[in-house]
Formats: structure tokens, sequence, C-alpha cells
């Protein structure tokens, strides 16, 4: 099974944020087509209202490298902020042939009918009993959680970060400017079928 995933970092996340993001992806995932996108210049973080209006022309293209796309399984990603965009983008597509895995890493909830369907992940993150940024309530049963190894993951910015990034740590990143420092992308939500099509042995 073809796959493909397209990647909506949040607020202040750069190109040479995504590049790093996307070439640990793919050094992970060699076999899955991946795109990220940067955050559009000169939007706001909040609301998610807002975000979507500004990234209209975002969302556009975005919508148009899906519906291009020769994947049979879709995932749409988006971290803190950029889960607005991913959101609207999903709501926009017009893939009916295709599986569709919307996830939001620590961000806006996707809506009520997004949760309804059993391919749809919302994450948070919990190092040593403190919890990311945006922790999520049930999310109508689609909630995960990711329980960080390590204990020097407890600071805010570090904690909302991890979710992507798997090297953050307290005093590395200190803000939403420096989220990719050391990037080893961190691809959790990845089901087992990644690795059954690269023919590896199921888990």
């Amino acid at each position: 099974m073809k796959m493909a995933v397209f990647y909506f970092g949040g607020y202040n996340a750069s190109w040479d944020d995504i590049l790093k993001w996307v070439a640990s992806a793919k050094l992970q995932e060699p076999n899955v087509d991946i795109t990220g996108y940067g955050w559009p210049k000169g939007v706001v973080s909040a609301p998610a209202d807002r975000v979507v209006k500004g990234a209209e022309q975002l969302i556009k293209t975005a919508v148009k490298d899906i519906e291009t796309s020769r994947a049979e399984l879709i995932y749409i990603v988006g971290h803190s902020s950029g889960c607005a965009i991913a959101n609207a983008v999903d709501k926009l597509r017009q893939t009916p042939r295709k599986v569709v895995a919307l996830v939001a890493l620590d961000g806006y909830s996707p809506d009520a009918d997004q949760l309804k369907r059993e391919t749809t992940q919302v994450w948070g993150a919990i190092c040593d009993g403190v919890t990311s940024k945006n922790f999520p309530g049930s999310a109508g049963g689609r909630r995960h959680i990711y329980q960080v190894p390590v204990k020097n993951c407890k600071e805010l910015w570090p904690l909302h970060f991890v979710l992507v990034n798997a090297a953050a740590r307290d005093k590395l990143v200190t803000g939403t400017r420096n989220g990719y420092v050391n990037c080893e992308a961190n691809l959790i939500w990845l089901p087992h079928l990644v690795r059954l099509s690269k023919g590896a042995a199921a888990p």
C-alpha cells in the first residue's frame, strides 16, 4: 500500500524547520512520500478560524497536492496551531478512493464529524506526570497519549514539541522558534501498516 504524509508545522515553523523534520522522517520511512509545510508568513496562531482564513492559499495548495498524490493511504498531520490548517485541508479534500488519517499533535482538535472516523488520532504527551500544552480530553475516543521515555522533558515548550521532535529536551527547546533543534521526527502516530508496506513482519 503506497502511503503519503502531509505535515503542517505550527506557529513560527520555518521552512528550514520543516526541511529538517521531513529529512528525518524520510530517513526513518524511505518508502513513504512525505511533504511538509511551514507556517504562513503573517498568519496569527489563534483562534482557529483566523488561522484558516490567513492560510487560505496554503490550504488550497495542500488540497491540490493531496488530490494529485498517487498514495492509497494519506496522513494529514498537524502540530499545535498547524492542526487548524490540517483540519481545514481534511474537510476540503476530495479523495473518495483513498483512506485518510487525520492526526492532531497537541493542537486544535478535529471537529465532531472528523472525530467519528476511526482513522482520526488526537495526541498529547506526558512526561513524569506533567502534561503537554494542549493535552486533549477524550476527543471522542480518539485520544492517544505519548509517554515521553525520559524525565528531562517536562517544561512547557519541549513537552509541546516532543510529539514532532523526539529529541526535544528541557533547556534545549525554549520556544516556538527552536522546537526543531536536533530534529528527530517523532512518527509515533504511524501504524504497523507502514512497516508491513516495506516487507517487515507484523509486530
